[in-house]
């Protein structure tokens, strides 16, 4: 069960400037850190493919969409607030993919559970790479997956030892222990990385 958030996830805005919520096989290309094949650096070991859909996998992007994949993207820019805009987006996909309004109290906990981590991932990239890029969020077979692109070249971990009691540095720590899994991928040449984060639906 979720601790408490800062605020339910059942307060709804409006769609975000920058979003589209559309299916896998119709999400557009992006800029120039989408070019060649992402490098995988799972948490676990093995290589995880990105939301982003490159030219080369176009056909089994569409695979996937036509098998009931789901993905939006929120760009960034230079808005302000990013991680209650991330909120917000993320909870509009939630409500669109049936996951909101929750009937149960182990639904409702898997949903904070999917706000948080968007929330810890963006205000990662907030503190320690000059601020997120884009958002992206998928629900694939009960599982959310959501990534998050900055230019920083740091490398996410969590703190160890972690410490409850200490001010700061919790923000993966929470990441690593509401996930199935997560990691770190780059694109070779190209500066910046997307962390990635894959959250189960409760049974």
């Amino acid at each position: 069960m979720s601790t408490t958030r800062p605020f339910s996830p059942g307060d709804r805005g409006p769609e975000p400037s920058g979003a589209s919520g559309v299916s896998e096989g119709d999400v557009p290309a992006t800029g120039g850190s989408d070019e060649g094949a992402p490098a995988a650096e799972a948490s676990g070991g093995g290589a995880v493919p990105s939301l982003r859909p490159e030219p080369s996998t176009a056909p089994e992007a569409a695979a996937q969409a036509a098998a009931g994949r789901q993905v939006r993207r929120l760009d960034f820019g230079d808005q302000s607030g990013v991680v209650p805009l991330a909120r917000d987006f993320a909870r509009q996909a939630l409500y669109a993919w049936g996951w909101l309004p929750a009937a149960t109290a182990d639904q409702r906990a898997a949903a904070e559970d999917v706000l948080l981590v968007v929330s810890e991932l963006v205000t990662n990239a907030c503190l320690h790479a000059e601020g997120p890029d884009q958002l992206w969020i998928a629900c694939d077979n009960k599982v959310i997956r959501v990534e998050v692109s900055d230019r920083g070249t740091g490398q996410p971990a969590p703190r160890t030892p972690h410490r409850a009691g200490r001010p700061g540095g919790h923000g993966m720590f929470i990441v690593q222990r509401l996930c199935l899994d997560w990691g770190v991928m780059r694109t070779p040449g190209v500066a910046g990385k997307t962390v990635w984060a894959e959250l189960g639906a409760p049974a």
